[in-house]
């Protein structure tokens, strides 16, 4: 009879860990959000032409590589929600072929397409 208790309380906490803000698993073992756990704070804005956005990075005096995943992560996310696929076309210096971007305060700006459908 324990057992049962036990089990229906896990089953409960689980299943309650959906309701309200932070929900889901990732709330209940303390996740801030689809970006936690990324160096740097990013926001996507779209662009006027279909499937371009761009992502600014806060991110002082980081480079390039260091900043690489927080900007990929809401680009994919994007190109998941709205196009269903996850590939992204970045603009890139023809010169290094490293993501190209432009400073903006403390902000890194990165263009890029989503490339399906």
């Amino acid at each position: 009879m324990q057992i049962v208790k036990v089990t229906s309380v896990v089953a409960l906490t689980f299943s309650m860990s959906g309701c309200g803000e932070g929900g889901g698993i990732r709330g209940f073992f303390g996740g801030d959000g689809p970006d936690a756990g990324l160096p740097y704070r990013a926001s996507l804005s779209r662009a006027e032409e279909p499937r371009s956005f761009t992502v600014s990075v806060t991110a002082s005096e980081a480079a390039v590589e260091e900043v690489r995943e927080s900007a990929r992560m809401p680009a994919t996310r994007h190109c998941l929600e709205t196009y269903g696929g996850s590939d992204v076309d970045w603009a890139t210096d023809p010169a290094s072929g490293e993501w190209e971007f432009v400073r903006d305060g403390d902000d890194m700006v990165f263009s890029g397409r989503c490339t399906v459908r």
